[in-house]
């Protein structure tokens, strides 16, 4: 048996073991348990699918072969030949394919996210920037179905942000954002400069999976909440009321802060969520840093601090630097239509796990 093969009879018979669980009553009745496995055989079913297609290709094949021995009339002999001449040419695509389903998932990517934008160098232009970017961000989520709402914002002293987290739904939201964590960079003339010269600012944006509380148990006698009145635009109703919340994290000091909505339950369920999401995140880097022996990739294990793009307006260009692609459409790329860039990333990372892959 080919080794892609008992790779697939294993995932089949992990597929059928789930299928067989999740209608246990006693597994149902774990209800965190029942999730999972609900999950686990929805992303298995794919795959087993394709296991059943490959087996009767090869199965096929074999078939056409013990025939092609056996076989003394002329025209027969030419059908099975055709045949497996047909069914072999179809194998290469379908191993391929296969190859790249078996690479391991990354069990956040289906996750809800949470991201955030902070100006960096750069002073007024750093918080311009995170405004341009941020109205970037709602244009794609728009065009690709996704939902997004704003937890916390801090704006700039002339104008844009010098903060602004939203947290983003919809399918597949961390999977397809979290390739935009790092330092961003921007190269253009600022429209505080009256000399016409070019200046470097730079926006940290950091995207975390959204953390439910089946993946990360936050004990709220751990943490300190503080309210406040908001600040900022957002009319009477806003900075009348303590409807704004700091949570503090007291054995971490980790904090997460919402103040955008009215209601203070609002703003706290939106808090515990940041909070919890912030917390699984150290969690996450803690035990993929101790995994030593991956092999790094461009996100897992990406110190966060590193330069990944530039801006660059007198070009009109966008260079992302760990694939080295560049696309010269800056205007339709801060209009949204960054698909693009986010594919191609995705490919160079698949096509890097693939690599370290043993067996292909």
């Amino acid at each position: 048996m080919s080794d892609l093969l008992q790779k697939l009879e294993a995932i089949h018979y992990r597929f059928v073991e789930v299928g067989k669980m999740i209608v246990d009553p006693d597994i149902i009745a774990d209800m965190d348990r029942y999730v999972k496995l609900n999950k686990e055989y929805k992303d298995l079913e794919e795959i087993d699918q394709t296991y059943h297609t490959y087996k009767n290709l090869l199965g096929n094949i074999r078939s056409s072969r013990e025939l092609l021995e056996v076989e003394t009339d002329p025209e027969m002999r030419e059908m099975a030949k055709l045949e497996i001449e047909e069914l072999e040419s179809r194998k290469p695509e379908m191993e391929e394919e296969i190859k790249f389903m078996l690479i391991p998932k990354d069990p956040e990517d289906d996750k809800n996210a949470i991201m955030e934008l902070r100006a960096g160098t750069g002073g007024d232009e750093a918080c311009i920037f995170v405004e341009d970017c941020f109205r970037m961000y709602t244009m794609f989520f728009k065009e690709a179905g996704l939902q997004y709402e704003v937890i916390n914002s801090s704006e700039g002293t002339i104008k844009g942000y010098k903060e602004i987290s939203m947290s983003v739904t919809g399918a597949g939201v961390y999977g397809t954002l979290k390739f935009e964590s790092g330092v961003h960079r921007v190269q253009r003339v600022p429209e505080t400069e009256s000399q016409g010269r070019v200046h470097t600012s730079a926006i940290t944006v950091a995207v975390l999976p959204e953390a439910e509380e089946v993946d990360f148990e936050l004990n709220m006698s751990d943490v300190r909440k503080d309210t406040f009145r908001a600040s900022g635009a957002g009319g009477q109703h806003v900075n009348k009321t303590e409807s704004a919340i700091r949570l503090t994290h007291i054995p971490t000091g980790v904090v997460a802060e919402c103040q955008d909505g009215r209601s203070q339950h609002k703003n706290l369920e939106k808090a515990i969520s940041m909070l919890r999401s912030r917390l699984y995140q150290i969690e996450l880097d803690r035990v993929q840093s101790e995994r030593a022996e991956q092999r790094k990739t461009l996100v897992s294990t990406g110190d966060r601090s590193a330069k990944i793009r530039t801006y660059n307006y007198p070009q009109g260009r966008i260079t992302d630097h760990r694939i080295n692609k560049t696309i010269y459409n800056l205007s339709a790329f801060m209009n949204g239509d960054i698909q693009e860039m986010i594919d191609s990333l995705k490919l160079a990372e698949n096509a890097e796990k693939l690599k370290g892959q043993e067996g292909f």
